[in-house]
């Protein structure tokens, strides 16, 4: 079985982002994370026979491609493109990039920590043609690799499906916890190939559905004042914040 892991460059949630820049440290998005360690996992186990992570982005996000590789990634992919992109132009990226693959199953997060869209992969299944098993916390393929029991996380508690393979699979938080990147395996991975693709090599022409108008941040919140009583609450409720 071979395994494409599609992950997305996000700034870390632990840090400091400028909010008109998006400047900051990246990472790559933790849900994808998840899903590399579960493809890595299913190597080790003997199911997989290779895996390979890809990514849409310009060149700094060659650094989330080392942290992929130190993971222990076999191959890596960048789809070279900076501009800001919606679900809906990375799916139709990772369709010509999966074709050209040709995987046994598309392993990935089940959203990004930035935009919270959730929409890749069941758009890139659809475009497909494949099977989708989305919020997925339990993954056990059958002895045959030909199919797969997924259990998904809903709103009504668990639901256990079996999907057919080449499937897309999105990670949701409890399938693991993925291990721990090592400085000396940061330094290997760095004399390890990134594939760099560029639209022309893949045959398609992208271009995204909405647009990113501005990034501001939010008005910065009014500074608390205490109250000696419970009266001097219930006026300042009624008539300064006029909120009963």
């Amino acid at each position: 079985m071979r395994i494409l892991a599609p992950f997305k460059s996000v700034p870390d949630n632990y840090g400091q982002i400028g909010a008109t820049t998006g400047g900051g440290r990246r990472i790559i998005n933790p849900f994808d994370q998840i899903a590399i360690e579960e493809a890595l996992r299913l190597r080790e186990r003997g199911v997989a026979s290779e895996v390979t992570a890809v990514t849409v982005g310009p060149a700094a996000a060659d650094e989330e491609i080392r942290a992929a590789y130190a993971m222990g990634c076999d191959r890596a992919i960048r789809v070279d493109d900076d501009r800001w992109l919606d679900p809906y132009a990375v799916s139709r990226m990772l369709l010509a990039v999966t074709r050209a693959e040709a995987p046994d199953l598309v392993l990935m997060g089940k959203q990004a920590v930035d935009d919270d869209a959730s929409q890749v992969g069941p758009m890139l299944a659809g475009l497909l043609g494949w099977p989708q098993a989305t919020f997925v916390s339990r993954f056990e393929p059958a002895d045959d690799r030909r199919s797969a029991t997924c259990t998904r996380e809903t709103d009504k508690g668990l639901e256990v499906i079996t999907v057919r393979l080449p499937a897309v699979v999105t990670a949701d938080l409890r399938l693991n916890e993925p291990r721990y990147v090592s400085l000396p395996g940061l330094i290997k991975a760095r004399r390890k190939p990134i594939e760099i693709k560029t639209l022309a090599d893949l045959g398609v022409k992208v271009e995204p559905k909405t647009s990113l108008l501005r990034v501001s941040a939010p008005p910065n919140r009014a500074t608390g004042v205490s109250v000696d009583s419970v009266a001097e609450l219930v006026e300042k409720l009624k008539y300064e914040a006029k909120v009963i």
